[in-house]
């Protein structure tokens, strides 16, 4: 990913994944154990974390629905235009 110069946020599963802390690709958030609590800026940074990783992960949850993508065998160019309209599908599902 750093050599396209893409970056991901991540769950705490993902911890350990990128080790450059000065540039880090994969972006987790702070794990408070039973020893070591954490401050109020590590909450505040793990909120603001999963603001921006919920919208992703209600995503991949609704396309889930779709059974179509299981039995996917497609070149990317006409699995891309499918995942499209089922978004749009999707979409107005959600939102009605």
């Amino acid at each position: 990913m750093r050599a396209a110069g893409l970056g991901a946020l991540a769950d705490l599963g993902f911890r350990g994944l990128d080790n450059d802390i000065r540039d880090p690709v994969t972006v987790t958030g702070f794990a408070a154990t039973r020893t070591h609590k954490l401050t109020p800026g590590q909450k505040e940074a793990n909120r603001v974390l999963a603001l921006g990783r919920a919208p992703v992960e209600h995503g991949f949850a609704h396309l889930k629905n779709w059974r179509i993508l299981t039995k996917l065998r497609t070149d990317p160019a006409r699995a891309t235009h499918l995942l499209r309209a089922l978004h749009v599908l999707t979409n107005l599902e959600v939102n009605r």
